[in-house]
C-alpha cells in the first residue's frame, strides 16, 4: 500500500525578526487535495508560516516541505508548485488586467501564445471579460482580488497559500471566492487558507490548526474544536428570576446536572449529551415542579466562541480559562 506524503509538511519551524519571536515551533501537516484554515488573532505568526512555505522568507530553525521539497535548499523547485495570494492584490494597477496575467505567464516560462491563452481563459473564468483591458486602477476590490486569485493560478499549481483573501471584500464578493476555493479543492488542489473569520474556515477548511503567539495551541475538525469548549447545552431561562435557584435544585433532584446559572441573564445551562434527552427530562421536571420558563433554547458553542476561548479572550458560555493542561490557552490574545 503506497502512503501518499503530505503536500504540506512544517517541522518544529522556528523564524525570529531580531529579538522578537514570530513563529516559534510550528509543526503541522497538510494532506494533498485539502483545505486547512490557519487561524489566529493579528500577530500570532499565521502570514510568516505562509512566506517560509512560499520561500519569501527563510526559517531560523526547523524545516518546512512542499510535496517533498525544502523550502530553504530546494526553493527553485518549491517555487514551481505554488500560488499565493496575499492579503492584498499584488497587481499592477497601470496596466490592464490581461496585461497582468499575460505578465505573469510569461514569467512562468509559457510561450506567448500559451500565455495569451491562459490569460483569457483566467478572465472568463474568474467574469473579468469585459473588464480585461481596462486599467486595474479603476476595477473594485472584490474584482482586484479575483484577479489577484487568477494570477495566482496560471501555472495550475498543485498549493495554493491564500493569506487572509477576503479582507476588505463586501459580502457577495467574498462568497464569489469562497465558491473558486471550493471549486479549486474539488479539482485537487491542496490550500492552505490564513484567516480570521471563524465562518470563514468553518465554510471553506477541512481542518483547522489555531495558532497564537507562534505557537499552535489547537487541532482538528471545527466539530472536534467545539467539543473541546463543551458540547450543545440546553438554556433554561425561568420566568421568575427569584426562581433561578429553584430551577437548580429541581434539576439536581431528578438526576440531571447543571453546568451553571448566568446571573446576568437568569438561566440555567444544562449540557446535552448526544441523544438529548436532557432536554425533555428537564422540561418535564420543572413542569412538574410548578416552575414556569421564560424560554428554553439549546446552543452549540459557535467557531468564534472557540477561537476566543483557546486564544484566551473568554467567550460567551466558554469555560473559563480554557484548557488546564496548556498555559498557552489562557493567554489573552494579541
Amino acid at each position: 500500500m503506497t502512503i501518499t506524503p503530505p503536500a504540506i509538511r512544517t517541522e518544529d519551524l522556528v523564524k525570529n525578526f531580531g529579538d522578537t519571536p514570530a513563529v516559534r515551533g510550528v509543526s503541522l501537516e497538510v494532506p494533498t487535495g485539502t483545505v486547512l484554515g490557519l487561524l489566529g488573532p493579528n500577530g500570532a505568526g499565521k502570514t510568516t508560516i505562509v512566506r517560509m512555505l512560499s520561500t519569501l522568507v527563510k526559517p531560523d530553525g526547523g524545516r518546512a516541505l512542499v510535496h517533498g521539497y525544502d523550502t530553504a535548499e530546494q526553493s527553485r523547485e518549491v517555487r514551481s508548485l505554488i500560488g499565493m495570494t496575499g492579503q492584498y492584490a499584488a497587481v499592477d494597477e497601470d496596466i490592464s488586467g490581461w496585461e497582468n496575467l499575460y505578465l505573469i505567464g510569461r514569467l512562468l516560462n509559457m510561450g506567448r501564445k500559451e500565455a495569451r491563452s491562459c490569460a483569457d481563459t483566467m478572465l472568463e473564468r474568474f467574469r473579468l471579460t469585459e473588464a480585461a483591458h481596462r486599467p486595474v486602477a479603476g476595477y473594485s476590490g472584490g474584482m482586484r482580488r479575483r484577479l489577484d486569485l487568477a494570477a495566482s493560478l496560471m501555472g495550475e499549481p498543485r498549493v495554493l497559500f491564500l493569506d487572509e483573501p477576503t479582507t476588505g471584500l463586501d459580502p457577495h464578493s467574498r462568497n464569489e471566492l469562497w465558491e473558486e476555493v471550493r471549486t479549486l479543492a474539488r479539482k485537487g488542489a491542496t490550500v492552505l487558507l490564513t484567516t480570521q473569520y471563524m465562518e470563514e474556515a468553518e465554510a471553506l477548511a477541512d481542518a483547522i490548526v489555531v495558532i497564537d503567539h507562534g505557537r499552535v495551541i489547537a487541532s482538528g475538525t471545527s466539530a472536534e474544536l467545539r467539543e473541546r469548549i463543551g458540547g450543545p447545552v440546553l438554556r433554561i431561562t425561568p420566568e421568575r428570576p427569584a426562581d433561578l435557584t429553584a430551577v437548580r435544585t429541581a434539576l439536581i433532584a431528578s438526576g440531571l446536572r447543571p453546568a451553571g446559572g448566568d446571573q446576568d441573564t437568569d438561566r440555567v445551562c444544562l449540557p446535552l449529551s448526544a441523544g438529548g434527552h436532557e432536554l425533555t427530562s428537564a422540561i418535564r421536571v420543572l413542569g412538574e415542579a410548578g416552575l414556569p420558563l421564560a424560554g428554553v433554547d439549546t446552543h452549540v458553542p459557535s467557531l468564534d466562541e472557540v477561537f476566543l476561548t483557546l486564544t484566551g479572550t473568554g467567550g460567551p458560555g466558554s469555560p473559563a480559562g480554557g484548557s488546564a493542561t496548556n498555559d498557552e490557552l489562557t493567554r489573552s490574545a494579541a
